[in-house]
Formats: structure tokens, C-alpha cells, sequence
């Protein structure tokens, strides 16, 4: 439960409220929580909501410049037993031998990333931000309305509580209540696609690869997991993938009912034997896809963050990680702001947030939407020159050296917890 910081007024007040309990609302809270910024997290579900397997079965891969931010605000430690280490991409298109290779260590001797799911990240931020005083974790709170005034903005919650803050922060999602009160517009997009996702036992280790295979429906990605033991003795190693593969919408209801057995042999045929013999170890889950770009990441007193802002295509594994940027930076100017006393939820502050974010962020969605639209389609014309493109960037050092630094983060201005140091 939050502090009972009250105003003259009796409302509940913090230095920032972060509206949604997402991965990205709950690392901005616990980043601010650690440099002293009283934060309150306002949440719709329960953290034993969010722990149950059947709320999310999705992964995420974390960047390396991802896990440094983790680290540097204490979370980091609480997940890495259960995130297994990327040690090598393949990259693919339908059944061509050409391919895009990434081997481990390439860049400054570190994985390209981590594979956590997205459980374990939860549970990690929760016992976070349970250690900190100055973070706050209020849930189940449903947000009815914001509003915002010249010295400080204020939610109001369905059950008639009012907080006030000098900052809010809108963390929730691509239909974000913040964003859609503050008359934000967005440019939208629908690929026609859904991501069938879910988790397999494997009879072959996976030795920390992951697999892209771009076909003409959308990519289908094989990522590692970490092995988890069966609990027997001798402690047997189950090995595990998390399959995240993208298909026409409306194909996603097939797939979804058709039985175990017969879902196993479409993932079997898809995967090869490469790892063996596979089983399904999870439910099945699917998420529609889509692009979504707010034309302002802020209004007066408050600053959207990762899909509230944007959202992209999952072919390059980024959405999660163009959100932890933005969590960087802005805890970076809200820590610095206060520290120099001065208004955490000023213009002045709002503009600089928006103006190193946006560029990056665009740059990530434009990138995404044209390698989405680039591979999935039945042009022999495209696959011809997109299966050349891939063998020669395969030849050239420099610039897939460039690619594997920008998947990892290590393009651009780094913020503080991007280099693992405190705020």
C-alpha cells in the first residue's frame, strides 16, 4: 500500500502517479523509487492476478542496454536465474539455405540478450518494488479521469478517490485512457496478423539460439528459455522455447483449436529437428498485432511511455525494450529535476523527454513496419531480393556489426541506468 502523503486537502499525494502496472509501469516506478522520487504505481490487476499462468504467455527479450537498466535499479538480480542468455541468432526466409547469422560474443563479448518470461519479470519488479520506500504499488485501482492544473495534475479513481502528483505518467497500453483524455491522437495501423504464442518442452537443448524464419504469413521465432527442473531426483533439466508465431488473423482460431497433439505436429513441422522431438508445455495464447504512433508523447503534466505511446510489430523483439528507453530517460530528468528543485512536471522537462525519445522511437517503428511488409508477402520479386539481401549483409562485417549493436541498445545517447549507473 502507498504512503498516506496528504495534502491540504486530504487527497493522496506523490511526486509522480505512473498509471498502469505493465512491465514497463512497474520499472519506471521501481527506477524512481530508487533514487528517491516518491512514485505511486496505480494498477487494474493484482499482482496474484498477474503471477497466474493463464494471464500472460508471452516472453520478452531483453537487450543488453535493457538489463543494464534492470540492474541499476535493483531488479535485475531478482530474475536473471530464471533469463537464459542469447548466445546466437539465425535468421531465415521460408526453407532457403541463405541466412543471416549473428554469433555469440560478437559485440564487446556479450549476449545479444536475455529471454525472461514475462512471470518472472513481473514477480521480480513486485519483490522489487516491496524493498523500496519511496515506490508504491496500489492495486486493483481502476483510473476514471485525469486532469491536469498550471501546479500539479490529479487522477481520480472509479471509487471516488483523488490523488494528485506534480507528474503523471501514462503507462497503459495501446487503448491508454491517459493519452485518449489528453486529446492525444495516434496513427494506427492493423497487419492483419496475430502472434500465436506459447511455450514447448524440447528433447534437444537449444544452446542458447534463437530462430527467426521469415514466411510469407509472418515471421515464426523459436527463442530460448531457460531449462527449468522436473523436480525429480537428480534433478532432470526440462529444455524450453517460447514460440512466438505470426499468422493471418483469421487462421489464429484454427490454429488455436485444434487438439494438442495435432497443434504439435504444425509447430514440429515448422521447427524441424533441429531440437529434437517437441511438446506443448504451456496454453496457447494470441495477440492481435498492430502499429500504433502517438503524435505527442505529452500533454501539460503528463508523459506517455511504451505502448502508450507506440507500439510496433514483434519481428525484431523491440517493443519492450524502445519502452525501457523511455523509462530511462524520464527517470533520469524526474531524478535530476527534483534533486535541483525544480518542477518535475514543467514544460520545459515534458519537452526534453519528448524530443530524445521521439527520433529513436521512429526510427524503430519505421524499421520494423518495413521488414513486416517486406517478408510477409508472396512476391517472388521480394523474396528473391530480400534472400539476397540477407546472404550479403551475412558477408558484410561492418554492417551487420551495426545491426547487432542497435538490437542490443548500444546505438545512440545513453541515458545513466543504460550504462548500469545510479540516478
Amino acid at each position: 500500500m502507498p504512503k498516506r502523503n496528504k495534502s491540504l486537502t486530504g487527497e493522496l499525494t506523490a511526486d509522480v502517479i505512473v498509471v498502469g502496472g505493465g512491465l514497463a509501469g512497474l520499472s519506471l516506478t521501481a527506477a524512481l523509487g530508487s533514487a528517491g522520487v516518491n512514485a505511486l504505481c496505480l494498477d487494474r490487476e493484482t499482482p496474484a492476478a498477474q503471477l497466474a499462468v493463464k494471464y500472460d504467455g508471452r516472453t520478452t527479450a531483453v537487450s543488453y542496454a535493457s538489463q543494464q537498466i534492470l540492474s541499476a535499479i535493483g531488479v535485475w538480480p531478482l530474475v536473471e536465474k530464471e533469463s537464459q542468455p542469447i548466445l546466437d541468432i539465425r535468421v531465415t526466409d521460408g526453407n532457403s539455405p541463405k541466412h543471416l547469422h549473428f554469433p555469440s560474443g560478437a559485440v564487446n563479448g556479450e549476449p545479444f540478450g536475455w529471454i525472461v518470461d514475462n512471470r518472472e519479470l513481473r514477480r521480480g519488479l513486485f519483490k522489487r518494488l516491496e524493498t523500496l520506500k519511496d515506490a508504491h504499488h496500489l492495486a486493483p485501482a481502476a483510473v476514471k479521469s485525469i486532469k491536469a492544473h498550471p501546479d500539479y495534475a490529479e487522477v481520480v479513481l472509479t471509487n471516488g478517490e483523488v490523488l494528485t502528483a506534480k507528474l503523471i505518467v501514462g503507462a497503459d497500453g495501446k487503448d491508454s485512457l491517459c493519452r485518449e483524455q489528453a486529446g492525444i491522437k495516434t496513427r494506427t495501423r492493423a497487419y492483419n496478423q496475430s502472434a500465436i504464442v506459447c511455450t514447448i518442452a524440447c528433447e534437444k537443448p537449444h544452446e542458447g539460439t534463437a530462430l527467426e524464419n521469415f514466411r510469407p504469413a509472418g515471421p515464426f521465432a523459436v527463442l530460448p528459455m531457460k531449462p527449468s527442473s522436473s523436480g525429480a531426483v537428480g534433478q532432470k533439466y526440462i529444455n524450453k522455447c517460447s514460440i512466438v508465431w505470426s499468422d493471418d488473423n483469421d487462421l489464429a482460431p484454427h490454429y488455436l483449436k485444434l487438439s494438442d497433439a495435432e497443434f504439435v505436429a504444425e509447430l514440429q513441422d515448422r521447427i524441424g529437428d533441429w531440437l529434437g522431438k517437441i511438446t506443448l508445455a504451456s496454453p496457447r495464447f494470441v495477440y492481435p498485432l498492430s502499429l500504433l504512433h502517438a503524435a505527442r508523447y505529452t500533454a501539460p503534466r503528463l508523459a506517455l511511455i511504451s505502448e502508450a505511446a507506440h507500439r510496433m510489430h514483434p519481428i525484431a523483439g523491440q517493443g519492450l525494450n524502445i519502452g525501457m528507453r523511455d523509462v530511462a530517460l524520464l527517470a533520469e530528468l524526474v531524478a535530476d529535476a527534483l534533486r535541483e528543485g525544480q518542477d518535475i512536471g514543467s514544460e520545459k522537462l515534458l519537452k526534453t523527454y519528448e524530443q530524445g525519445r521521439k527520433t529513436d522511437t521512429m526510427a524503430m517503428l519505421a524499421g520494423t513496419d518495413v521488414l513486416t511488409h517486406l517478408f510477409s508477402n508472396r512476391s517472388p520479386t521480394l523474396t528473391m531480393l530480400r534472400r539476397t539481401g540477407l546472404a550479403g549483409v551475412n558477408r558484410t562485417t561492418h554492417l551487420k556489426g551495426f545491426f547487432m549493436r542497435y538490437a542490443m541498445g548500444l546505438v545512440g545517447p545513453q541515458t545513466r541506468l543504460g550504462q548500469r549507473l545510479p540516478l
